[in-house]
């Protein structure tokens, strides 16, 4: 059986793709099992700076769940929370991952797809990109651990829209409520994705999971503790610390190791 979930790895960055481009890279109940163990192992991989996820091909990042999984897989509550504890351990393995995550998004970027697109750190998309969740239209809600990405993002009331309407929106609308980061050229995804990717790559790997830490953290809004902030200055010990600013100071490009 092809693998659901690929990843291809060149030096300090991994491209993870959702790979059923025959379903438009439709999510099934084994692709979201598969995503959650890839991102939890790739997560304690210390040599790993930067990870792209996509979707296989140029028509789709994902439409979201496969629909015709429900009637085996879904078709009432009890099968919905056995399928839905599988989609949120995901979600928490996503959301949770140390190193940046860039989202390289053609095509399609509908319901399941846009979650988890909204899980990522940062968002590229085509012009002809289309975003939205109209599940509605199924009779089904987006449960809390499914919204929250979406509603970080782009706030309550817009989600809210989003959910009620069941609207398809286009790039330059997701670009202005912020569900994307940025928006190119269609055939300039994947090299845009890249060029983001190297850049978060060639910066102090410690440094990016830190910047990730802290935002998660202040997102939650509750005080930082003292503790939590004298965590700030553990960088002046670092390694990595010693040889940015000796190259800065050199008018040389710096060796990040991770220490």
């Amino acid at each position: 059986m092809t693998e659901l979930i690929k990843v291809e790895r060149e030096g300090a960055i991994a491209t993870v793709i959702l790979n059923r481009p025959h379903k438009l890279n439709a999510l099934t109940r084994p692709m979201w099992q598969a995503l959650g163990e890839t991102m939890e192992s790739l997560s304690q991989d210390d040599d790993l700076r930067c990870i792209i996820l996509r979707g296989a091909g140029e028509k789709s990042f994902s439409p979201g769940n496969d629909i015709s999984e429900f009637a085996t897989e879904r078709a009432n509550s009890e099968q919905a929370r056995a399928y839905g504890r599988i989609m949120h351990r995901t979600i928490t393995q996503l959301r949770d991952c140390r190193h940046p995550v860039v989202a390289q998004i053609h095509g399609i970027c509908v319901g399941g797809g846009l979650e988890l697109a909204a899980l990522c750190d940062i968002r590229i998309c085509g012009q002809s990109s289309r975003f939205g969740a109209p599940i509605k239209n199924l009779g089904l809600v987006m449960a809390y651990q499914e919204m929250a990405a979406l509603a970080r993002l782009v706030g309550i009331p817009a989600t809210l829209e989003l959910l009620l309407e069941g609207r398809i929106i286009d790039a330059q609308e997701a670009l202005r409520l912020g569900a994307v980061s940025r928006v190119v050229a269609d055939d300039a995804v994947a090299a845009e994705a890249r060029a983001t990717a190297e850049r978060i790559a060639d910066g102090a790997p410690l440094v990016a999971r830190w910047h990730k830490q802290f935002a998660r953290r202040l997102e939650e809004g509750t005080p930082v503790s003292d503790a939590e902030n004298q965590e700030s200055f553990v960088c002046f010990d670092t390694e990595d610390f010693r040889r940015g600013y000796a190259a800065f100071l050199a008018k040389q490009r710096p060796e990040f190791v991770g220490r």
